[in-house]
Parts: C-alpha cells; structure tokens; sequence
C-alpha cells in the first residue's frame, strides 16, 4: 500500500490539509503518515549555545504525539466509513526541522506523495510560511500537494497539468494517470505561450510530444489544450477561473511564479493560483506517485 505523508503544525489549515489527504488515501488505497517536527531554539539571543535539558524534548514529544493520536482518532471518526474500511493512520513527532522531519519519514515511509496546507494570505503560519518548510518545497525531489485553507475533498473529475512540452513530462504525465485513474478522472495537458512568442506555436513540436503521450501513457481520458496570447501567471489564473478542474499539477522550475508564492507573495495574483489544491512536482529526478 502507498503511503502519503502529512507534516502538521495542528493549525486549521494543516488538519483540513490532513482531511483531504484521509478522503485522498480512500480513493488511492493509501495509508496516512501524520507527522509533527519538534523544534527547539539551539542559541541565545547573543549567539551562545543553550543546552535544552533532555526531559523538555521527551515531554514536548509526549504533548506532540497525544495531538497526534486525537488527530487520527477525529480523522477516523468524521467519515462515512467503517472504521475497519478507513485508509490506516500513523504517526508520530521527531526532533528537528521540517524538512528534516519530513525527508526522514519518507525515507522510512517509503512515501510518495507529501500533502501539506497552505496557511492563506496574510496569515503568517509556522508551519507553511517559516524558512524551514519554504527550504522543503523549494529543494524538494518528491511531490507535494499544497492544500488551500477550507478546501474540502471531492471526487476528481479533471486534472489540469501545465506543461512546457519537456521530454521529462512524460513520466510525470504516466504518474498522473495512475492517480487518475483511481477517479476515472481527465487529465486535461495544458500548454501556455504569451503573445510575444518569437515564431509562434511551434505545432510539430506539439504533434510529437502528443504522439508520445499516446505511445507511453496507457490512460484514454487525456486531452490537450492550447492557452494563447498570455504569460504563465495569467494563463494559469484564467485555466482556474474558467475550467471546472479540480486539481492543478506542475514542475517546479526555477524563475517560476511557484517560488514567487512560496517566497510569501501576498498579491491577489499569486494568492489566486491557491483557489484549488496545486500538486507540485520536482524539477530534478522527478519521484511518481
């Protein structure tokens, strides 16, 4: 069985993110890891090292995984399943930062997907908006799915992936399949060019990455749509507002509107891509789901 992974800070959006990841586990037969990073301060105010007496990690632990366990107790509870049918819940609390907590449940995990919410504009959250857990999702090498504040699951019906045609999105294409088709879902390829492009579209190179796709992705129910005469940002601002899809999926490459957001961007513009959960996957060594 899959496992997702969910980091915590017990903040509304971080349980509503761990909500829709137990309706996700359901539909993909995954089993959910809750995790929460203990962080302690390592220097004073004056640079000298503080030595933290090893009772205050124990206790703080202790408190830690009790929220856990309440967690994972109301995750089972608030659903129309048997408990005996629910996806298994795990957890546990681990001494570190977020991105250390998080790359070593993973690798103990075995996890292939990392579903994490997204604290809103304006709302300055530990968990999502500290430098830690910006470094995780900017260095990432596995998938993340950022979860808006409120934003309940429901049954996938479209996924829009925002491609630029490269050779290394076949696969990330073929991984959504797999996860597409546990909802009988579309996937809806959509490639944006601005209106200054140089020489236009270039529909060859469009025909083959196609062809490929049909070659090396074993899933009937995938389109492709061409979003023209806008930037990045405006296109994918226009795709959210005017297609009924459900989830968006992207790379995260560098110079991209997605560092802009994580780097804490409060514009409407930035904000608006956050109106549905945004499935992140790595630029580098891509991990499939």
């Amino acid at each position: 069985m899959k496992t997702i992974l969910v980091p915590t800070d017990f903040s509304p959006a971080a349980n509503n993110a761990a909500y829709y990841a137990f309706e996700l586990g359901k539909g993909i037969k995954a089993s959910l890891k809750l995790c929460y990073a203990v962080m302690l301060p390592t220097a004073s105010p004056l640079g000298q090292p503080v030595a933290w007496p090893l009772m205050d990690y124990s206790s703080l632990q202790q408190e830690a995984n009790k929220e856990l366990s309440k967690l994972s107790i109301e995750l089972k509870t608030n659903t129309e399943l048997l408990v005996s049918d629910c996806p298994p819940v795990h957890y546990s609390a681990e001494i570190g930062t977020v991105s250390e907590v998080v790359k070593e449940s993973l690798n103990r995990e075995k996890a292939s997907l990392v579903v994490m919410g997204t604290s809103g504009a304006g709302a300055l959250s530990r968990f999502f908006l500290g430098s830690s857990s910006r470094a995780l999702i900017d260095h990432a090498d596995f998938p993340i799915l950022l979860v808006p504040p409120g934003t309940a699951f429901k049954k996938m019906k479209k996924i829009a992936f925002a491609t630029d045609l490269s050779e290394g999105d076949l696969l990330l294409i073929h991984s959504l399949s797999i996860f597409a088709r546990a909802f009988n879902a579309e996937i809806l390829i959509v490639h944006i060019t601005p209106a200054d492009l140089d020489h236009g579209l270039d529909h060859d190179k469009v025909d083959a990455f196609l062809n490929e796709v049909t070659c090396k992705v074993n899933y009937s129910k995938i389109y492709y749509r061409h979003v023209k005469d806008m930037d990045v940002d405006d296109g994918l601002n226009w795709l959210t507002e005017h297609v009924a899809i459900d989830l968006l999926a992207m790379v995260h490459r560098k110079h991209h509107f997605i560092q802009r957001i994580f780097k804490g961007s409060q514009t409407k513009k930035m904000v608006g891509h956050l109106k549905l959960p945004l499935l992140v996957f790595p630029s580098e060594s891509p991990a499939v789901l």
